[in-house]
């Protein structure tokens, strides 16, 4: 079936409104423009039909699309977050399309010193004959997951306007600040009602993630001993260096971000601030299994007291925060979800690849919650950078995966 496609459009029109979340906030959602976004979805919801189309208090986008079939469907939801990451700007985005992309290295237009290398970038050789879509270089794009969105709202377009595809009850789930942590922090799930749920997030063509980290944050405060410099000697233990011991303790060529790939955990500080009386260190540590993750807490805490031994008049706390698990604990029970997204890829005309993600998205708690919830790609590329890029191929391949997913369900009913 040949498709009218919307979704470039309405991709290019949401990267321009600047969603940014910030984790330094405590509202919710932590930026007030995430709703302008949110706004103009629940008004193209709305002219498709979707009756029920709404923004609630916290941010959340919710729709249904009514079941056009007589059988019993399972009710599924398909969702993607409205804002862009805290650590690259979104303020004043302007998407560059390059046509007929031809397997050279991408020069941004106004910062050539961001350039997208197919060294680096080896799935832009797949892109040959397409059209790949990119920031100017002074921001990033905002693929991630504005592609998700532009994607589902196309998916539901082609729904409506398609009456012989039949389908089941869909629901439409838009989330705030996913990038911080927080993306189903308020969501509402027995008003959303759905049986399952696929969140369209992921990276390369054909890709559907049914793994991910388990995650927990650290939390470690350091307490020194503060007097005057001038008075010091064998009195002073500045917070303020044992935290930068403890830092300079960590392993480097194993357990962190840069020497881990595949299946390998890792213990990651994130942030260090204080004075000489007290100071603190976040971290993040991650691994696909809880086991592990308790083991890399407890190496922490090692490294921590031999480092502190060394100032007899210090102490320390340390806080463990559970963030979210391996979904694949949820999924395994569940295997129809992953499997009907596998014949939603291949009906795509894709080849499927399960696979892990060394991350997690808002599909590993509602997992969790009670809504199983495998990740589908939305082929964005370098997120959370100037150099973020996605195809116009791949957004067109996941409108139509998202369209088969709803018929599967539809037919092994």
């Amino acid at each position: 079936m040949k498709f009218q496609y919307t979704a470039v459009e309405r991709f290019l029109r949401y990267v321009k409104i600047d969603t940014q979340s910030d984790p330094e906030s405590d509202t919710v959602p932590s930026t007030l423009k995430q709703k302008d976004l949110s706004k103009l979805l629940v008004s193209e919801l709305l002219e498709m039909g979707l009756d029920d189309a709404h923004l609630d208090e916290f941010g959340y986008v919710y729709a249904t699309l009514p079941s056009n079939s007589s059988k019993k469907v399972p009710t599924i939801c398909f969702c993607s977050h409205v804002d862009t990451s805290p650590d690259c700007s979104g303020k004043n985005v302007k998407p560059v399309i390059h046509f007929n992309y031809t397997g050279y290295d991408i020069v941004l237009p106004d910062d050539a010193s961001q350039i997208i290398k197919t060294s680096e970038h080896p799935e832009l050789l797949n892109q040959i004959g397409s059209d790949i879509i990119t920031s100017d270089g002074t921001t990033l794009l905002g693929a991630d997951n504005k592609a998700g969105v532009a994607e589902i709202m196309d998916a539901v377009y082609q729904l409506v306007n398609h009456p012989e595809i039949k389908h089941g009850t869909i629901k439409i789930l838009f989330t705030p600040d996913e990038e911080i942590g927080r993306g189903v922090n308020h969501v509402n799930l027995k008003k959303l009602a759905a049986d399952y749920a696929y969140t369209i997030d992921g990276e390369t063509t054909g890709h559907i993630e049914d793994e991910t980290f388990s995650a927990d944050a650290v939390k470690l405060t350091i307490h020194g001993v503060s007097t005057h410099p001038g008075f010091a000697k064998n009195k002073m233990q500045n917070a303020l260096k044992i935290a930068a011991a403890i830092i300079h303790a960590l392993p480097v060529t194993k357990l962190s971000p840069e020497s881990t790939e595949g299946k390998q955990g890792f213990i990651h500080p994130t942030s260090i601030n204080g004075q000489i009386e007290k100071s603190e260190i976040n971290f993040i540590i991650r691994d696909f299994e809880v086991a592990l993750l308790k083991e890399h807490e407890n190496y922490l805490e090692n490294i921590v007291k031999q480092v502190i031994m060394n100032y007899p008049g210090a102490k320390y706390d340390l806080k463990v925060i559970e963030q979210y698990r391996n979904m694949k604990e949820v999924l395994q029970h569940h295997p129809q979800v992953t499997n009907y997204a596998v014949e939603a890829v291949k009906r795509a005309g894709l080849t499927p690849v399960q696979t892990s993600i060394r991350g997690g998205t808002d599909g590993s708690r509602l997992s969790f919650m009670g809504l199983p919830c495998p990740n589908i790609f939305a082929g964005e590329h370098a997120f959370h950078s100037k150099l973020e890029w996605v195809s116009v191929k791949d957004i067109h391949h996941a409108v139509d995966t998202i369209v088969h997913l709803a018929a599967v369900w539809e037919e092994k009913s």
